[in-house]
């Protein structure tokens, strides 16, 4: 019988690892399922274009696992059970039980709501495919009279109010945010992204908590009234409750707890990778929630489920964050470099050439994510007779 992997989530970090899996091990020792509720890639970095009316290239997930041996298994992951090794999935018709030997956690994040009545009622958010639709259908139904109000003041929220405003000129978009917008940059940047917002008609509102979404716009901690016709909810980001549920160690934040090898530290046979794990990166700081980090943990991952399974040592990937790509708008954006304790350094890319930086990390993840076994060794290790938890990292 075959060893059974099972990676669950197909996006940055679940489709790119299940293509190195199928690359690195013999198809005769292992078989290998991904789930994925979607049946295409989604490009989550892109989800705030799609929300404002443009539609990103399709990516099918069946063309990009042609001829890799890899499983798909259109459904969602509604239980995990990790004391009996086995996953709950659902098509909308059918539920299944799928069982493994080996667990690849990749189900990544959704919006953070903060426990804020209703955020879940009234808000919108992007952080995923249907989501964004269904903005975008709020959108089309205001035209170009209304009021859209984005809650959030980093990269989703900067992205979405600069992409809304540009594409529909003739709504009235505001932000509110807890702190700063971008406070995080350095002063230039910062300079740079206030000019956007001006340029953009972008209604500023600082140091203003949200307390309370409703379908007439949203309440401030002062009691303040900010009426929209529209909230998005930009606020951050939250784990998946779905691995605690099923007896994974996680985090308050709901993050798996995984070791340097991006192990379970409750159940060895679970990795993780992308916005659902918790690790310390090189720096000493917990790696924030992002495309980068999906990369990172994802690399990591699938070379100690290689190592695990076949006895060999594993390579110890870099655990890194080098800065923040945000856009603003199509022809605009800034690329703040984070020194190595992640606070950001006062040089930065600025305008046109930092929306060139990202349209190139955007098209050349796509690219890597179409072709997710290209330039990866030939698939050659058999297992060893029983797995092998190494803890020990060799030089790659």
């Amino acid at each position: 019988m075959r060893h059974r992997i099972i990676v669950l989530g197909a996006g940055y970090a679940g489709a790119s690892s299940a293509g190195r899996l199928a690359r690195r091990l013999h198809p005769s020792d292992v078989e290998i399922t991904v789930v994925n509720a979607e049946p295409d890639f989604v490009e989550r970095m892109r989800l705030h274009q799609l929300a404002t009316g443009r539609e990103p290239r399709r990516h099918g997930l069946a063309e990009m696992f042609a001829g890799t041996g890899i499983r798909l298994r259109s459904a969602r992951v509604t239980a995990i059970d990790a004391d009996r090794r086995t996953v709950t999935v659902t098509d909308g018709e059918d539920t299944d039980r799928l069982a493994y030997d080996t667990l690849l956690y990749a189900l990544g994040s959704t919006a953070a709501d903060h426990g804020v009545p209703g955020v879940r009622e009234h808000g919108f958010h992007v952080a995923d495919r249907p989501s964004a639709l269904r903005l975008r259908r709020r959108l089309e139904e205001l035209g170009e009279n209304g009021t859209v109000l984005v809650v959030g003041g980093n990269l989703t929220a900067i992205e979405v109010a600069t992409e809304i405003a540009e594409s529909r000129p003739g709504l009235r978009v505001a932000l509110a945010t807890s702190g700063e917008p971008g406070g995080w940059m350095g002063s230039k940047a910062r300079r740079h992204l206030m000019r956007a917002f001006e340029r953009f008609g972008v209604d500023v509102h600082e140091n203003t908590t949200v307390t309370r979404v409703e379908a007439t716009g949203a309440i401030a901690a002062d009691g303040a009234s900010l009426a929209a016709d529209a909230v998005v909810w930009a606020a951050g980001f939250a784990a998946h409750p779905i691995a605690g549920d099923g007896g994974l160690h996680v985090e308050d934040d709901g993050r798996i707890t995984v070791d340097r090898m991006m192990r379970s530290v409750s159940h060895p046979e679970v990795y993780a990778a992308g916005d659902g794990v918790h690790v310390i990166g090189d720096n000493g700081r917990t790696l924030p929630m992002s495309c980068a980090s999906a990369g990172f943990t994802g690399m990591q991952a699938t070379a100690a489920i290689v190592g695990d399974l076949t006895g060999r040592g594993i390579p110890e990937r870099p655990l890194a964050y080098f800065g923040n790509c945000v856009s603003l708008g199509r022809g605009d954006g800034i690329f703040q470099v984070v020194d190595g304790e992640a606070r950001s350094r006062p040089w930065s890319l600025r305008g046109r050439t930092a929306a060139f930086v990202k349209a190139f990390v955007l098209r050349g993840t796509a690219w890597n994510m179409r072709n997710p076994t290209y330039g990866l060794p030939t698939r050659r290790y058999r297992l060893a007779a029983a797995p092998v938890r190494s803890t020990e990292a060799v030089a790659d």
